[in-house]
């Protein structure tokens, strides 16, 4: 089973994770309008402006992404008294962020202006003063303040000044038992050493470690950088070829990208950082969060500007590419693995019988069956249920080897045991969307029938291949078996 695959059979839940994030915080503002002359004061267009967009950016956007997850999240960075930040704190209290922001009396809030017609970008303004070192114990001692009670702190560098004092913020959440997210920029990664996972694009990494040609040496060279740093684990992404994760004491993780159509990677970075902070804040192994995170880009990068992605949204893409295990299993399991299938759209069709002594007649049957939908359940009698209805001397193989030689089957996904003289209770609870059953029943005489009628189902009664039948092959090896 792979890293998401364990994640994808529950449902997803990130209402306890806490996060605190940390970095360079800034406005997105977008003007749309109209083109249609040129002016005539300089060879350039005239846009008539027609809608005023404003949006967080930077360490901004990672909490929204994080706050749109369903997980608390509060945010400290440094802005000016200006309008810019009044517009920030509004859009931060709309996406459910927790406003943590250090107010500056000397110095502005970084803004970036877009101007756009007709989706075409035609020039970006960037408003913006490096903060001061002076800068530095203010924001540290906030960070201090905020961090108890967080289970997971994002530092979110876009080289602009806030997080010039990194290392003191890493030794602080190390120190309380946090792990440390970094979103890194530059080539003096050092900076950074001592946290949980760094996770630098391919570029940025090159720049630091050097051209890695190939796998091989880029796993190298990898590895060698996250020991350098004292890292837990080194996350590269890689646009089209996705990511790689590299865990101390596990070997490479490599997951494929996961975009149908990409349309603006602005902001995917930020998605990935965010999700992989609320999967590590909610108890999630770092190959499923990563895993998860993976998903989530392939669905940010088809939006256009930075955007976030909903629980809904990863939820269903889980489903899409769920990795649902089959074979023998109990019914608190199936019922996990249908919930993976039903949000995938799939039809379930059920069975049931004793299947003592399989033969072709049963084959034949099972492959009619599993034409109907897209996956299989066969319910089988437990060997004290098949005594009592067909005598001592049943069943002749136990319930093990009977349900072992069922999952062998290709029709068949999935076999589950039941106790009960009838599987009306399975049946009941699993709510198949077709009941199928073989022989001269009439439907509404199949036990859990009723169930399965009232959720929406069907029941299908088909026929069994003439000259086959388990007491029939009892009979004829008890009349060849010498007296």
């Amino acid at each position: 089973m792979t890293a998401l695959a364990s994640t994808t059979l529950r449902p997803l839940d990130f209402s306890r994770a806490r996060v605190l994030v940390v970095g360079d915080v800034m406005l997105d503002r977008y003007w749309h309008g109209a083109t249609s002359r040129i002016s005539p004061e300089a060879p350039v267009p005239v846009v008539h402006v027609q809608q005023d967009e404003c949006r967080v950016g930077g360490a901004g956007n990672v909490a929204v992404n994080v706050a749109a997850l369903g997980a608390e999240v509060a945010l400290v960075g440094l802005v000016g008294q200006d309008e810019a930040a009044g517009l920030l704190r509004e859009r931060l209290a709309a996406g459910g962020v927790a406003d943590r922001l250090v107010g500056l009396d000397a110095g502005r809030t970084i803004s970036k202006l877009r101007i756009l017609s007709r989706h075409q970008q035609l020039i970006r303004l960037d408003f913006e003063d490096v903060f001061a070192p002076s800068t530095r114990a203010a924001l540290l001692e906030q960070v201090r303040a905020q961090l108890p009670g967080h289970a997971a702190l994002v530092l979110s560098d876009y080289a602009k000044g806030t997080l010039a004092g990194a290392a003191e913020l890493i030794a602080l959440a190390r120190e309380a038992g946090v792990p440390v997210i970094v979103d890194p920029k530059g080539t003096d990664f050092t900076r950074y050493r001592g946290a949980t996972v760094l996770t630098p694009n391919l570029h940025e990494f090159e720049a630091v470690a050097g051209p890695c040609p190939d796998e091989v040496s880029l796993i190298e060279r990898g590895e060698a950088l996250r020991d350098a740093l004292e890292l837990q684990a080194l996350l590269i992404t890689r646009s089209e070829r996705g990511m790689l994760l590299l865990e101390r004491g596990r070997p490479p993780l490599a997951l494929p990208a996961r975009a149908r159509e990409v349309y603006d990677v602005t902001g995917a970075g930020d998605t990935v950082v965010a999700v992989l902070a609320a999967g590590l804040a909610q108890g999630l192994r770092l190959a499923e969060t990563t895993a998860l995170a993976n998903l989530a880009a392939g669905i940010v990068v088809g939006k256009l500007g930075t955007a976030t992605v909903s629980l809904d949204e990863l939820q269903r893409a889980m489903h899409e590419h769920a990795e649902v295990p089959t074979g023998v299993v109990d019914a608190p399991s199936l019922q996990q693995y249908l919930r993976a299938c039903r949000a995938a759209g799939e039809r379930i069709v059920m069975t049931n019988g004793c299947f003592d002594l399989l033969h072709p007649g049963h084959v034949h049957y099972l492959q009619q069956a599993r034409a109907l939908g897209d996956r299989l359940i066969v319910a089988v009698n437990d060997d004290a249920s098949v005594a009592r209805l067909k005598g001592p001397s049943r069943p002749i193989n136990d319930l093990h080897s009977r349900m072992t030689l069922l999952a062998a089957l290709g029709a068949v996904d999935w076999v589950v045991p039941f106790s009960e003289d009838t599987p009306e209770r399975l049946i009941c609870e699993l709510l198949p969307d077709v009941l199928v059953k073989g022989g001269d029943y009439r439907p509404e005489d199949v036990a859990g029938g009723d169930c399965v009628r009232r959720a929406g189902g069907e029941v299908r009664i088909l026929d069994f291949v003439d000259g086959h039948s388990s007491s029939r092959v009892i009979a004829r090896i008890q009349e060849r078996s010498p007296s």
